[in-house]
């Protein structure tokens, strides 16, 4: 149950992390690296990794156990 937690919080890490980097970049207050913005920038390697962490946070979300009330 921990581990889908780390990873979640993991995947939404990488992912804000590109998006403040690139968008530093595009106002000129970051250097320019490269890194692409998450589904929008071309990239046929990103576009595939970041299809692959949301395919992985979809896994942590349906294994998710769902607490179930009984009176």
């Amino acid at each position: 149950m921990i581990h889908g937690a780390y990873i979640a919080i993991g995947i939404a890490g990488i992912f804000t992390f590109h998006m403040l980097e690139n968008i530093g970049m595009a106002m000129g207050l970051l250097p320019i690296t490269g890194v692409p913005l998450p589904f929008v920038s071309y990239g046929g390697s990103s576009s595939l990794t970041n299809f692959i962490c949301i395919g992985l946070l979809l896994n942590v979300s349906s294994r998710r156990k769902k607490a179930i009330f009984i009176d």
